[in-house]
């Protein structure tokens, strides 16, 4: 089985239809979230101590954003990884709300908010990505990857 970062995901953003109906079977809060760069507060995330083997996925648009073995405990409250599990998987956009500095993390195919990446992580990237649990899915090693937009392809392909 090939890993993630070996198959080709179609990035190509959702048809306005494909959008509302993902934002359709979202809560207020979950919408709140992935749509209006909301944060969850910390230590609440259902997925800041999942340690099963698969990939986190974009909550809106099915996309694999992380391999479970990136993930690492950094203490902050959020989920943490060191790497996303293909780099144009996600985006990054300059985020000046609060009055900081600092480096917003989107899915690249639906801009959905995911959290921040800072650069106090540990090796080898040394980049902390700080993710919402209410911005992500998880599909267990073995399980089908989502395919929400209806496209095939590596969604349907069993997560490692």
């Amino acid at each position: 089985m090939r890993d993630v970062v070996e198959l080709q995901f179609d990035l190509t953003p959702p048809t306005r239809e494909q959008m509302e109906q993902l934002v359709a079977d979202l809560s207020e809060e979950d919408r709140h979230l992935l749509l209006e760069h909301g944060e969850e507060a910390p230590f609440c995330g259902v997925f800041l101590h999942e340690r099963r083997e698969g990939f986190f996925t974009c909550r809106l648009c099915g996309l694999p954003l992380f391999k479970a073995v990136a993930k690492f405990e950094s203490g902050t409250g959020w989920p943490s990884f060191t790497a996303p599990a293909a780099d144009n998987h996600l985006r990054r956009v300059r985020d000046t709300r609060y009055r900081m500095l600092r480096t917003e993390i989107v899915c690249a195919r639906c801009d959905a908010h995911q959290g921040h990446v800072f650069p106090d992580g540990p090796p080898p990237t040394g980049e902390r990505f700080c993710i919402n649990s209410g911005s992500l899915e998880f599909t267990p090693k073995g399980q089908p990857l989502p395919d929400k937009l209806g496209r095939g392809g590596p969604e349907g392909a069993p997560a490692r």
